[in-house]
């Protein structure tokens, strides 16, 4: 007997915490009752294999198929999500045909809330998991341990004991039975502990303290989940030593507040603070407002990277914020964020929303303005999703909300925003991360701030300037991105327009992140003599007055693994190997003074 829990993932880098949790789960509780019926002498049931099967979007539909074939699984259950639900129903049709003894299981959150309706269009599916599926898919897997392989096929029982599920009767009739109770978090075993290691290789790994959410968001499907837990923090440090002790290069946490318990989140910062090793970053979901001063106090003490946190602010006008049911005190996120930017350790991601209620797009401006404001490392300008089940969803209508029939049921128009405020504001949405979240333009976006009422102006003009000269939609590399950003400023019309200037932080921003090697045309000639660089590496070989760490290496080799520039009147020296832990930036040394006391040293 074979069971397949199958996942489509949106990168190869992601993983599904969800199928691990079940698998994990499920062969816990079989083990146990295993020993019990040895120890009362019982035979048990048939043996029972549960493998974990993980695809991308990436993948051709022919590649999926073709693997779960030879797979040639007993039972299929795939993992349901906004993200791939049109893979899955794509599948659903054609996996009967070459495994036609197969039966599917769908389970997650974008099938459980429709889930009678989804047995109708797919007759290919046998049954749906509704809410956690933890205690339900250890009670279906035993449901089919116990009879799949023991009595004739016209003699099976139905699953109908089976709380959590709705499921196709053998005659054909749909039958919904009685949603479960939620589970004890503590319960469900360490999910990667039995996982080899290339299962953490250069992968991100989900991972959960905690369930539910205190807050009641109405285009959140957490809020439907009342009951927050708490999985015991002795349990969850253990773990966490597991990730330090493998080197999982990051983990994320899926708790939807991670703060919304002081001791909680303190006790563990407190230990992944005591126990880093220098490699692990962890991810936390958190609510700004809500950092004490203990908790900032802690922060304070971590390693440059070790944890980036995740804020949602989604608008500063007030009455949307009331509308969709959220708690925000918007001055003590301002401050919180402003705190914890200065000491330059933590990486921070702040969340816009685009679509919510009463927020049109003079409101919108005012809300990106503000939280760009707060110089995040990251500002997401992510667009509602009218999910199945929430709140957002059942006033569609009194809001006039307009959105895509399919997956991610994207917000079209609505009251406040027409269909062409959402084109703008997508457009807006991809200068933001190619020229803010890159973070490889962070010196040039800067001084181009100046030349605009507003930030949201500036990138606004800046999809302008894409839109006319036809560079939506085309594949740009790096230095192209520099070259463009000039031909932008070129256009500018304005009495302070200094392009040297403008180059100088152009320039500098590209030698920033790398070691180019062909210079763009646009830079024009290097301003270094080949003679003035080989007499600083020269003497900085035989003083490392600037680069701490190369001691190994020769004037040569140095020279291939720094670059010396200069821009407007001084010399800068970018140190590759030493690098800022939160933008991977280079380390950078204003060399000027050095070589003029080597030109005054020259007789």
């Amino acid at each position: 007997m074979k069971i397949i829990l199958a996942a489509i993932n949106a990168k190869y880098i992601h993983s599904n915490l969800a199928v691990y949790s079940l698998r994990a789960y499920a062969q816990n509780r079989m083990e146990q009752k295993g020993t019990q019926e040895q120890s009362d002498g019982h035979p048990g049931t048939v043996p029972l294999e549960i493998a974990i099967r993980e695809y991308t979007i990436n993948q051709t539909l022919d590649s999926i198929l073709m693997d779960i074939y030879e797979e040639k699984p007993d039972v299929l259950c795939f993992s349901c999500y906004l993200w791939n639900i049109a893979y899955v129903e794509q599948l659903l049709p054609e996996l009967p045909k070459i495994l036609p003894g197969t039966e599917i299981w769908l389970g997650g959150p974008e099938v459980s809330f429709d889930a009678p309706d989804m047995l109708e269009r797919y007759p290919q599916v046998r049954g749906i998991m509704c809410g956690e599926g933890e205690e339900t898919f250890y009670e279906l897997a035993e449901y089919y341990s116990e009879n799949r392989e023991t009595v004739a096929e016209a003699d099976r029982t139905e699953p109908d004991k089976i709380r959590g599920i709705v499921y196709r009767r053998e005659d054909g009739q749909i039958c919904e039975n009685p949603l479960r109770p939620v589970i004890d978090l503590s319960t469900v075993p360490f999910v990667y502990s039995r996982e080899r290691e290339e299962t953490f290789r250069s992968r991100i790994i989900y991972y959960e303290s905690s369930r539910g959410c205190p807050f009641s968001c109405s285009y959140c499907l957490s809020s439907v989940d009342k009951c927050l837990r708490f999985r015991d923090t002795r349990m969850v440090k253990r773990e966490l030593q597991f990730f330090i002790d493998h080197e999982v290069p990051q983990v994320k946490f899926v708790d939807r507040t991670f703060n919304c318990r002081h001791d909680h989140a303190m006790e563990i910062w407190t230990y992944i603070r005591d126990h880093d090793r220098g490699i692990t970053n962890f991810h936390f979901e958190v609510a700004a407002d809500l950092l004490n001063e203990e908790e900032m106090a802690l922060i304070r003490t971590m390693r440059p990277g070790l944890i980036q946190l995740e804020i949602g602010v989604q608008s500063v006008n007030e009455r949307t914020i009331r509308e969709i049911r959220r708690t925000m005190k918007l001055e003590e996120v301002r401050r919180k964020v402003a705190l914890i930017r200065e000491h330059h350790n933590v990486h921070q991601h702040l969340d816009l929303i685009a679509g919510l209620p009463f927020e049109d797009m003079d409101s919108f401006e005012r809300s990106f303005n503000e939280v760009y404001a707060m110089r995040p490392q990251q500002l997401q300008l992510g667009f509602l999703k009218v999910l199945k089940g929430s709140l957002m969803h059942d006033r569609a209508q009194e809001y006039g909300l307009l959105y895509q029939s399919r997956p991610p049921y994207e917000v079209l128009s609505t009251r406040w925003i027409t269909y062409s405020d959402v084109i703008r504001l997508k457009k807006i949405e991809e200068m933001v991360e190619v020229y803010y979240n890159s973070g490889q333009f962070s010196h040039t976006v800067e001084y181009l701030e100046k030349y605009f009422a507003s930030a949201f102006r500036m990138y606004g003009t800046l999809a302008e300037y894409y839109e006319r000269n036809g560079l939506f939609g085309l594949s740009h590399s790096r230095a192209a991105r520099y070259e463009i950003l000039q031909g932008f400023f070129k256009e500018l019309k304005s009495e302070e327009n200094n392009t040297e200037e403008f180059l100088g932080w152009l320039t500098f921003d590209l030698y920033l992140r790398d070691n180019v090697r062909n210079r763009p045309e646009f830079l024009g000639e290097a301003k270094v003599e080949k003679e003035e660089a080989a007499d600083f590496y020269r003497q900085e070989a035989e003083t490392f007055r600037f680069l701490k760490g190369y001691e190994q290496f020769d004037r040569h080799q140095i020279r291939k693994m720094t670059h010396l520039e200069r821009i407007g009147g001084r010399m800068y020296l970018f140190d590759y190997r030493n690098r800022d832990p939160l933008t991977n930036d280079a380390a950078v040394y204003d060399v000027t003074d050095s070589l003029e006391r080597q030109e005054e040293q020259v007789p």
